[in-house]
């Protein structure tokens, strides 16, 4: 695959991922004040689990495509952070010895290593509550009662049985088995793909997108960077390095699961990152000028090393 180059980007796009990434760790830590969070050890677990690491794509996916449409950030917080709270359970949980089994997140230990399983499992259940009790109540000035509305409603299906629930459970009933690529890639758009897309969509609805050609635009870019997100995760765990990524490589061969490269090898899953990259850069045609910094995001997505 040749490498894309982020358009009207650079340093200057490197900083404003940066500056999302900054911004949405102010916002968590203020709502992970938790004044009562029933012990203090799950206090310590839920910060732990969320506070000072990962990527931030979420977020940065709602602040960016907010923000593009004239959104003012203020009024991005909120889906920003519940989006965040809601991968971040979906993390706690998939680590657990049950789903994943994994004993390294972001560079250190997973939560139920450093503190214990059913502490973890309850960080999860905490978050994913925290995550819906944001969006529903979280300030959104100038946001009218069925946008916020329709927002709760993507974020329930983006998380339950249409989205990450329903593609971890195909990902559990399909260790030691073979899918065909068709299977892979509806499992990639269920597990990882549906928050993507739908953090896309709550940027827009916070900035007033509620419909038309342009929802739809963003809606197809979000589809197309949240598969290309998870097939480039897939060949990191192939071919990445394990001091980038913060966690051990090979992880999926070793638990016997099935991956775009296992599927399909490593040259075709790199062609169909890169094709699904150009998808979504075309669906972004009806944004014009202001899709550029979303066009350097799927850049990102698919060039990066981590």
């Amino acid at each position: 695959m040749t490498e894309r180059r982020v358009r009207g980007a650079g340093a200057n796009f490197a900083a404003q991922i940066a500056a999302c990434k900054a911004r949405i760790e102010g916002v968590l830590e203020a709502l992970l004040a938790l004044p009562d969070p029933g012990s203090e050890r799950l206090r310590a677990a839920i910060r732990y689990s969320v506070l000072g690491a990962g990527k931030r794509l979420r977020p940065t996916l709602v602040y960016l495509t907010g923000e593009s449409l004239g959104a003012p950030l203020e009024r991005l917080d909120t889906p920003a952070a519940s989006v965040e709270l809601i991968h971040v359970y979906s993390l706690v949980h998939d680590d657990l010895p049950a789903m994943d089994d994994d004993d390294l997140r972001r560079g250190r230990p997973t939560c139920h290593r450093a503190f214990d399983e059913g502490t973890a499992v309850l960080v999860g259940d905490a978050l994913q509550a925290l995550g819906f009790a944001v969006l529903a109540d979280g300030p959104m000035s100038g946001t009218p009662a069925e946008t916020r509305l329709e927002m709760i409603r993507l974020l329930a299906r983006a998380t339950g049985t249409a989205g990450m629930a329903g593609g971890q459970a195909v990902d559990l009933a399909a260790v030691g088995q073979t899918l065909t690529v068709a299977e892979i890639e509806n499992m990639h758009r269920r597990k990882t793909g549906a928050l993507i897309e739908c953090s896309v969509l709550l940027g827009a609805l916070a900035a007033g997108v509620t419909g038309g050609r342009e929802l739809a635009a963003l809606r197809r870019f979000g589809a197309e960077i949240g598969l290309a997100f998870q097939i480039q995760d897939d060949i990191l765990d192939v071919a990445g390095d394990p001091a980038l990524l913060g966690k051990a490589t090979g992880a999926d061969a070793a638990h016997l699961k099935p991956t775009y490269p296992s599927a399909a090898g490593l040259t075709a899953a790199r062609q169909r990152a890169a094709e699904l990259h150009d998808a979504a850069i075309a669906a972004l045609e009806p944004l014009g000028g202001r899709a550029a910094t979303l066009a350097g995001l799927a850049d990102f997505v698919v060039n990066r090393a981590s």
